[in-house]
């Protein structure tokens, strides 16, 4: 493989940007790829793969480079010169590469990569509290498949096509999909391709939705005429996927604290042809007494670590810190507890995170039961997904009822 300056000098822009100035590394691929008009699609897939690869590797390979944070421009070649040579990939005599010590790099990395979190490329802070919540042997297997990147899956948006012509369509443009067991509305890319240039997308066809992410809306057990609220609703993946399971029958409410989220899936329920979602901001708690007892079912797609999510954004390794997790535990508990007096008796709610800890999980879960708001509430079942078994992200899921 042959490295071209031009598409070097993109990744070296896009690490300084996510490393030094503390950008999000989907942002800053996305600005990347827009750079140069003449780029074909390996070019971009070049640019977007390395700039990942780089990121959720940052420790290990700062380590073999022996280069401290913050990163400069040097030491950001010498990182990706560590990058080109555990690649095979033949450095060119530029500047940036003179005295590149090639076979001590492959020594180093052998060396450092007996020690878990620096093979991982993990900070410390994380590496204990996977093993205190985990123990060694699921963090290992868990850790490890958060390092690799992830498939694209789509969900066929029911409302509009069938899975199976939603597959006929996209080999029409040229993209093979296969259908995965027991997600039934999922379709997985054979290979990575922009499937948002495709005429299925512009037309409402599909989302893409990650296969564990699919199966909450399901978990939820909602039938068309019911009244949802979806509390953290978003963009709204879940929210468009609840509207398809109730044939656009009902009422869903979907409520953020964010505005420009909702305007977001605003536009989604356009292209998908949904018309049962109502939008509503919580700037108060207004919006939420207002529905109290009113729901039939309600999902709490509760804020969280994103530890079962690390394959999607590896720059969420470096950018959490030990105290975000704590305070987002104690968010979860106040969302539990203010937003289960929505669901009326006799109703179900879902509380779902895309976190692996059972602190944010199960004993979440188990806190509200013996709380005051909770006690009328029973669990009928749950669900923990783990990346190294399914080979999709982590998610949780509760699914619980209110007595009547």
């Amino acid at each position: 493989m042959r490295l071209h300056r031009n598409l070097c000098f993109a990744v070296i822009d896009g690490l300084h940007l996510i490393f030094n100035e503390g950008e999000y590394a989907d942002k800053v691929v996305q600005q990347l790829l827009k750079r140069d008009k003449r780029w074909g699609s390996r070019d971009r897939g070049f640019v977007a793969e390395t700039v990942y690869q780089i990121v959720r590797y940052k420790r290990l390979y700062a380590e073999i480079a022996d280069v401290k944070e913050p990163f400069h421009r040097d030491n950001l070649w010498r990182i990706f010169a560590v990058w080109a040579t555990l690649r095979g990939i033949t450095l060119p005599d530029w500047k940036y590469f003179t005295d590149t010590p090639t076979r001590k790099i492959k020594g180093r990395f052998d060396e450092l990569s007996k020690t878990r979190k620096l093979r991982e490329s993990i900070p410390d802070w994380m590496e204990n509290l996977g093993l205190e919540e985990l123990g060694e042997k699921l963090w290992t297997a868990e850790i490890a498949m958060q390092n690799q990147q992830a498939d694209v899956i789509l969900r066929v948006n029911t409302l509009k096509t069938t899975k199976k012509d939603l597959q006929l369509k996209l080999q029409s443009e040229d993209i093979e999909t296969e259908f995965l067991p027991n997600h039934p509305s999922a379709l997985k890319l054979v290979e990575r391709a922009n499937v948002f240039k495709t005429e299925a997308f512009k037309n409402g066809w599909f989302e893409v939705q990650d296969a564990s992410s699919q199966l909450v809306a399901d978990f939820l057990d909602v039938k068309p005429g019911m009244k949802v609220v979806d509390v953290c609703a978003g963009a709204g993946g879940k929210t468009l996927h609840l509207a398809s399971l109730m044939e656009n029958k009902g009422q869903i409410i979907a409520m953020d604290i964010y505005e420009s989220k909702l305007k977001k899936l605003k536009i989604r329920a356009r292209r998908n042809g949904v018309h049962n979602i109502e939008l509503k901001v919580i700037e108060s708690t207004k919006p939420i007494k207002k529905l109290h007892g009113k729901a039939d079912r309600l999902l709490i797609d509760a804020p969280c670590s994103g530890l079962g999510v690390l394959r999607r954004n590896p720059d969420a390794k470096w950018k959490l810190q030990p105290e975000f997790i704590d305070n987002i535990k104690k968010t979860q508990e106040e969302v539990l507890e203010q937003y289960s007096k929505m669901v009326k008796d006799g109703g179900k709610m879902v509380y779902a995170t895309c976190s692996i800890l059972p602190s944010e999980n199960e004993k979440q879960v188990e806190k509200f039961l013996t709380s005051e708001s909770g006690k009328n509430f029973k669990l009928i079942k749950d669900k923990k997904i783990l990346a190294h078994k399914s080979g999709f992200d982590g998610f949780y899921m509760a699914l619980l009822e209110k007595n009547n």
